[in-house]
């Protein structure tokens, strides 16, 4: 049943409706359970359902009827996309298909047009694999066509086979670095990268599909986040969204993919706090998110919800921000975190702190579901959070329990700076008056290697906010905003 309520939170309302009417056709009986059962789930109604369709305990018909209707889904949602995204490639394979039996029926005429057509057709939308079966086809039969040169085929074909296997590198190297940057041996995510491509032989040019420029951008950003660094691989970004740009005309057919793009270019910005740029995005986003009749808006919801937030929050209009947040309807742990953060940076510490109290699972759980990243983050505003409220027994505890769990985590991240952070939140707890001394203020300058104003990150940024508006006796909101501030575009 998870994979009938998943596959639901996908489809619209019109889409939804769609899936009934195909049931109501397929159904030879009238007493059918099936659209019965997905009324019922699409309503929230997720017990006891065996009963509510049987009118008593029927557990092995009740699962063999679930795997009927998501059987039903899968084939709704696949017949669709056949139907969209994908018709011109259908189209395609088609005038391919058409063209091999007109040759073995001797139409070699209509044969040729019909498969000059499908080429046409399949250079712009660079699917390299569909012309491999196209050039084949037409060196089998160059014989039959004077117009036809064999020598300008095979050179053809050469030169689309080499397009065709560095998109197949590109998917390989892929789920490579995917691999190794799970894999905390390798420290340094760039010499990943660097590595792979020169492993599998990718150059990156105009030749590159819409699908593996999606790929490339977001195994960047993925390098990044794992390393709280946005500013070394924001040109890389920008270069590869000039070669997005300079294929806009396709971008109707690869919606999915572009909207994907945009919206991490958004983050990409707005992690180097250059907010107008972002917020410039992430416009562009929302209105690719309003076509072919809001296709894709429920699925990026939450991601333009959070980037508004986030934007208007740091450039000092917290207000937006919250009302966005709280009026999403989710239960999206990130969008949790970040109003916890957000409450937290305007000094309302109890309601913060219920939200993170409320997130009762260990974190084991949530490094499975979230990423380690996520549980840093959760841990760190939970133990400052106690120390506004002074709970000083689960300051203590949460300190330790930190330093036990993270510590060499972090150290194999190269994310000593958390640790001395930490420390230095141990130093203000003991002795809160100490943290406005000169001593202490040097001590701070000294513990941590910033990268600079531009480069350093926000979030990184965000944390040490909370320090530095301890040591000048200022409003953690106000420091937050002269920290980042910086001229955007």
């Amino acid at each position: 049943m998870n994979g009938i309520i998943a596959i639901l939170s996908t489809l619209t309302k019109d889409e939804k409706q769609e899936f009934v009417l195909q049931l109501r056709r397929r159904n030879r009986r009238t007493d059918t359970k099936n659209e019965k059962l997905f009324k019922l789930i699409d309503a929230g109604t997720t017990k006891d359902l065996d009963i509510q369709l049987y009118g008593k305990p029927a557990r092995n018909s009740f699962h063999a009827l679930c795997k009927r209707l998501q059987d039903n889904l899968i084939d709704f949602v696949a017949s669709r996309s056949f139907a969209g995204e994908t018709s011109e490639e259908l189209e395609i394979l088609k005038l391919l298909l058409a063209g091999r039996i007109f040759f073995e029926k001797k139409l070699n005429k209509l044969a040729f047009k019909t498969l000059e057509n499908a080429e046409r057709m399949a250079i712009p939308l660079d699917l390299y694999s569909i012309l491999n079966e196209i050039y084949h086809t037409k060196i089998q039969y160059a014989h039959l066509n004077s117009n036809w040169v064999l020598e300008e085929i095979i050179e053809t074909s050469k030169k689309n086979m080499k397009l065709f296997q560095q998109d197949f590198h590109l998917n390989r190297a892929y789920a490579v670095i995917k691999s190794r940057l799970k894999n905390t041996e390798y420290s340094s995510v760039s010499d990943i990268i660097q590595n792979t491509f020169s492993e599998f032989l990718i150059e990156v040019n105009d030749a590159l599909t819409y699908k593996s420029l999606f790929q490339l951008i977001e195994l960047t950003a993925t390098a990044a986040k794992a390393q709280n660094d946005f500013y070394a691989i924001s040109p890389f970004m920008v270069e590869l969204y000039d070669i997005v740009d300079k294929k806009s005309s396709l971008k109707n057919k690869h919606r999915f993919y572009h909207l994907s793009i945009l919206n991490l270019l958004a983050i990409t910005q707005f992690r180097n706090k250059k907010f107008t740029a972002s917020m410039r995005f992430t416009n562009e986003m929302e209105l690719e998110m309003q076509k072919e009749n809001n296709l894709h808006y429920k699925r990026f919801a939450e991601k333009l919800a959070t980037l508004r937030a986030l934007n208007y929050n740091y450039t000092g209009e917290h207000e937006k921000a919250l009302a966005i947040l709280k009026g999403f309807k989710s239960d999206s742990l990130d969008l949790k975190l970040l109003i916890a953060m957000c409450l937290f940076q305007q000094d309302d510490f109890s309601e913060s702190y219920q939200i993170i109290k409320n997130m009762s699972h260990t974190d084991t759980w949530y490094e499975k579901k979230m990423g380690w990243v996520w549980v840093v983050k959760k841990n760190l505003i939970e133990i400052l959070l106690l120390t506004e409220l002074d709970k000083l027994d689960l300051v203590l505890v949460r300190l330790q329990q930190f330093k036990r769990k993270f510590s060499k985590l972090l150290q194999n991240k190269g994310e000593e700076r958390v640790l001395t952070f930490v420390k230095l939140i141990s130093r203000y707890y003991e002795n809160p008056k100490q943290v406005v001394t000169q001593k202490f203020k040097n001590e701070v300058e000294n513990s941590f290697e910033w990268l600079g104003k531009e480069q350093e990150d926000i979030f990184v940024m965000s944390f040490y906010a909370w320090l530095k508006s301890k040591m000048e006796r200022t409003n953690l909101y106000k420091v937050t905003l002269e920290l980042v501030a910086q001229k955007s575009i």
